[in-house]
């Protein structure tokens, strides 16, 4: 399977789902890809500058709130990272599309069971935490870009 981002496919543990960046103009799980829309407009170079401002862009909100810095943004299947937030009136809700690629990471807080989890995209950053296995999600951050 061919990228249009340069991702490893063959170490990709959705690649049984996925049907290809390539074959799919940027749509391997039938939505929209951040990354491949931003190559297939303005090339590698500028895709890598939009992954660079983002992730210092989340670095700054997570230093706000005292938390420790992400190190890198990866390509995230948003099935894999739609968790469902329990709102105040007791209503869940997810934010994203989970056939949509996006932007994300995973802090591990040291001494704590409990991870950070950022998603991003062009036009916001959802910052969450969350236990083992995206257990007991708890929406931190939703902000518009």
């Amino acid at each position: 399977m061919s990228t249009i981002c340069g991702a490893n496919c063959e170490g990709c543990q959705f690649k049984n789902k996925c049907r290809g960046c390539e074959q799919t103009c940027g749509k391997p799980f039938g939505g929209t890809c951040v990354a491949a829309e931003y190559i297939k407009f303005g090339g590698r170079e500028k895709y890598d500058e939009f992954k660079k401002i983002l992730l210092e862009e989340i670095n700054a909100l997570l230093d706000a709130i005292e938390c420790p810095s992400a190190d890198a943004l990866y390509e995230l299947p948003g099935f894999y990272v739609n968790l469902a937030y329990t709102l105040p009136n007791g209503k869940t809700v997810q934010f994203l599309e989970d056939n949509n690629i996006y932007l994300g990471a995973q802090i591990e807080l040291a001494d704590s069971d409990i991870c950070l989890g950022i998603v991003a995209d062009t036009t916001f950053i959802l910052l969450c935490s969350y236990g083992e296995n995206g257990s007991d999600p708890e929406l931190i951050l939703y902000k518009k870009r």
